[in-house]
């Protein structure tokens, strides 16, 4: 686990937004992404019957829809330990492999940074 009082102040504003986003819309799993220009795109799991999404795929749709060509960091708070190789392949399509993916738990703790790789 990593003290998420140590991260970065940016890092932890995404893991902050994630957090609201999933207690704001009582969904499984809350997300943010960081563009490469420092804008953020908060979401939650889309579960509608002809359309299902995580909020990590979310976010970063919702990141390509609003121009962003790149992303700096992503970050999902869920209560899967790590986060899936979807997921990973949403945010290393716009990013690339060696873009962070913060996992925190329902509490804001980072439980583990991944790469999109």
């Amino acid at each position: 686990m990593t003290d998420s009082s140590a991260l970065d102040p940016e890092d932890r504003k995404i893991v902050t937004l994630a957090r609201s986003a999933r207690a704001r819309n009582g969904v499984p799993e809350g997300a943010a992404v960081r563009d490469e220009t420092g804008r953020t795109y908060v979401a939650g799991t889309v579960a509608l019957d002809s359309l299902k999404l995580s909020a990590l795929q979310t976010a970063v749709a919702m990141a390509v829809a609003s121009g962003a060509t790149s992303l700096e960091a992503a970050a999902v708070v869920t209560e899967a330990e790590t986060a899936s190789a979807e997921d990973r392949a949403a945010v290393r399509d716009l990013g690339n492999a060696g873009t962070p993916v913060l996992v925190a738990g329902p509490d804001g703790t980072v439980r583990v940074t991944l790469t999109a790789g």
